[in-house]
């Protein structure tokens, strides 16, 4: 099994600078959500398992950290942000532990949500100082049709569990709902996630829609009148709110390597022009692309008009 990937910094819409941490195998998850920049989930897992050992993760990021701050540059947040469902991780406490321990920066979780309903997966995340909190839709067919679950997920239990989290969480709460057109974008369902979310008192909303290759080439955004009427819905709901668009800031590196491309386009597929930037920073020209893709180690994309480049691993080729 590979080690655990740690990439960037990247340039987060929600969290500034971040350090992202990978620690699940490509693509191990208990969605399989239509929209997935990383693809289709090819092994659903419920069951929480270990898959690296901790010490190895946080020996990586402190490598990681060490040279980037060598540069005098600074990490707003170590985040767990992995090509699958990071709690399916059962060491994910611990290594929130250790990492704050030894490291002292932030720790953000971004979940899907789908395991809030184990009373484990609430008391990990309880030790992290951020987490975001999927929530693209409240009703039985909309959730199946846009995150497709694994068989035994239950979403009554599921919402039960992000109410329960929510009541007991110190601290800082956010969710996030990504607006497919023609899915989860009907007015109905629109109050019916503001409504609950509104329930869960997130210190801040977000709401987004695809920017990346998704996993199902039908996917669209939802259209800017609809945007707009989330916004003015949730806002009715929540103090804060906003509208994600695209990342601005510049990709970081570690060592001025391969590796470090490989990494951010594992889980975070990368616009031409923001690969062109990092390769003018670790001072490699559009050729290192070209050998990569024929390498069959990268793959160009196009979505909306615009081409990305990701990793290629199993979930990419499929």
């Amino acid at each position: 099994m590979n080690s655990p990937k740690v990439f960037g910094p990247i340039p987060s819409r929600r969290l500034g600078r971040s350090l992202g941490i990978n620690n699940i195998p490509p693509k191990i998850c208990s969605y399989s959500c239509v929209y997935c920049q990383i693809g289709r989930t090819f092994c659903f897992k419920i069951k929480r398992e270990g898959f690296y050992p901790p010490y190895e993760i946080v020996k990586e990021v402190k490598r990681r950290v060490e040279k980037i701050r060598e540069r005098g540059e600074e990490i707003d947040y170590l985040s767990f942000v992995s090509e699958g469902e990071p709690t399916l991780d059962i060491n994910l406490g611990k290594e929130i532990e250790m990492l704050k321990r030894e490291i002292g920066d932030k720790v953000a979780v971004l979940t899907n949500s789908s395991l809030l309903s184990q009373k484990e997966v609430r008391e990990d995340l309880k030790k992290a100082d951020w987490v975001g909190l999927k929530v693209d839709a409240v009703s039985e067919r909309v959730w199946r049709k846009v995150n497709r679950p694994a068989e035994g997920i239950n979403l009554c239990f599921l919402l039960e569990g992000m109410l329960k989290f929510a009541q007991e969480y110190k601290g800082i709460l956010t969710t996030e709902t990504m607006l497919i057109r023609g899915i989860n974008d009907s007015e109905e369902e629109i109050r019916r996630i503001a409504e609950f979310i509104g329930r869960l008192h997130p210190k801040k909303v977000y709401i987004s829609t695809p920017v990346r290759p998704p996993a199902e080439s039908w996917v669209k955004p939802a259209e800017e009148a609809k945007i707009r009427f989330a916004e003015q819905v949730f806002s009715s709901m929540i103090k804060e709110v906003q509208v994600l668009s695209e990342e601005r800031g510049k990709f970081g590196y570690a060592q001025k390597s391969i590796e470090d491309l490989l990494g951010i386009t594992a889980v975070h597929p990368m616009e031409k022009k923001a690969v062109e930037r990092f390769l003018e920073e670790i001072g490699e020209d559009w050729g290192l692309i070209e050998r990569l893709i024929k390498q069959g180690k990268l793959k160009e994309l196009e979505y909306q008009g615009r081409r990305f480049y990701l990793t290629i691993t199993q979930r990419s080729r499929d």
